[in-house]
C-alpha cells in the first residue's frame, strides 16, 4: 500500500494543520465536556468505530455522526477505512492534530508535529492487530453503555488498555485488557483475553501459564472473548484435557451468544468446569471493602 495515498485519505482535502499556542487556546474554548472525554478515550485506546462511540458518548448514531464531522473539520478528529465492496466499511475514528495538542497541552506534554499524529494514523490504519483492538475496545463500549442504558447502578469502574495491562503484569502475561465491574455491592475484577480464531487453541490455553505467575493479589478472572460456538466448546475440551492452572480461573463467552442476551454483562459466562452460564457480575468476586478495585 503507498504510504503517502494512505496518509492523504486519513485527511479528507488534504487540509494542512499549524498548530501554534494560540489555535489550541481557541479550540479549547469550543470543544465540550463530552469532547473531552471522547479525546481522552481516543488517547487511551486509539481508535473507535461511529457505532462504538455512539454507544459511548453520544447515545444515537445520528448524534454522533453529526458531531464528529464537525470535530473531523476542525482536525480534532482524524479518520480512516479501507476499500470495501460490497458496502462501505465503517469509519475508524482517531485524534487529529489539534485534539493530540489538546491532550498534550492537558498532560503538559510538547505539542505534537500534525504530520506525526498522522503518520501515527497511518501506522494504526494499517496495523495487522487493528481488528483485535476494535473487537476488544468493543467488549469495554458494551458494558459503558450497558450501564447508560440497562443499569444504572452498574459502573465500568476500570478499563485499561493493553499497555497498561502489561505493564502492571511486569511482562509475566499481555492481556488484552482489564477491567472492574462493580454492580451493587459485588466488584468482579477481571483480565481480558480477545480471540479471533486467527491462532491455535493451544496457544490460547497456554497464556493461562502467565497468569498462574501473577499470584493471588491479581488473580482475577480471566475472561476469554470467543467468535462462537464451537471455538468455545473446543476451548472447553482442551480445557478439560490439560487441566487449568492452580489458582487461575476462567470464564468464557462468545460474541454471537453475548449479542442476544444484554451483551458482556449478561448471563453469558460459562465457568470452566460447569455448563451453566451467569452474569458478569457473578463471577468470582471481591467485596469493596476487602478487593483491590480502587488500585490506580
Amino acid at each position: 500500500m503507498n504510504r503517502n495515498r494512505l496518509i492523504g485519505d486519513i485527511t479528507p482535502g488534504g487540509n494542512a494543520v499549524r498548530l501554534t499556542a494560540s489555535v489550541v487556546a481557541a479550540e479549547l474554548s469550543r470543544v465540550t465536556p463530552r469532547d473531552r472525554r471522547l479525546l481522552d478515550y481516543l488517547h487511551q485506546h486509539h481508535t473507535f468505530t461511529t457505532d462504538q462511540l455512539a454507544d459511548l458518548t453520544f447515545g444515537t448514531v445520528g448524534r454522533a455522526r453529526a458531531r464528529l464531522n464537525t470535530l473531523l473539520g476542525r482536525a480534532v478528529l482524524d479518520r480512516f477505512r479501507h476499500y470495501q465492496r460490497p458496502g462501505s466499511q465503517a469509519w475508524r475514528w482517531t485524534l487529529g492534530p489539534v485534539g493530540a495538542a489538546i491532550i498534550a497541552a492537558s498532560r503538559g506534554e510538547p505539542m505534537p508535529r500534525p504530520s506525526a499524529v498522522r503518520d501515527a494514523t497511518a501506522r494504526l490504519a494499517t496495523s495487522p492487530t487493528l481488528a483485535h483492538l476494535l473487537a476488544t475496545n468493543g467488549f469495554f463500549v458494551a458494558l459503558t453503555h450497558h450501564t447508560r442504558t440497562r443499569d444504572d447502578r452498574a459502573v465500568l469502574a476500570r478499563w485499561w488498555n493493553e499497555a497498561r495491562a502489561r505493564e502492571v503484569c511486569a511482562g509475566l502475561v499481555r492481556p488484552d485488557g482489564h477491567g472492574v465491574w462493580r454492580t451493587g455491592g459485588r466488584v468482579v475484577e477481571f483480565w481480558l483475553e480477545t480471540d479471533l480464531g486467527t491462532e491455535p487453541l493451544s496457544r490460547v490455553a497456554g497464556k493461562l501459564t502467565g497468569y498462574a505467575s501473577l499470584g493471588p493479589r491479581r488473580g482475577y478472572p480471566v475472561l476469554f472473548w470467543l467468535p462462537g460456538a464451537a471455538r468455545e466448546a473446543n476451548l472447553h475440551a482442551l480445557l478439560s484435557r490439560g487441566g487449568v492452572p492452580d489458582g487461575v480461573c476462567v470464564a468464557t463467552a462468545t460474541t454471537a451468544h453475548a449479542a442476544t442476551q444484554g451483551g458482556p454483562a449478561g448471563p453469558v459466562w460459562r465457568l470452566h468446569g460447569r455448563a451453566d452460564r451467569v452474569p458478569l457480575s457473578d463471577l468470582p468476586t471481591s467485596t469493596i471493602e476487602g478487593g483491590s478495585w480502587d488500585e490506580s
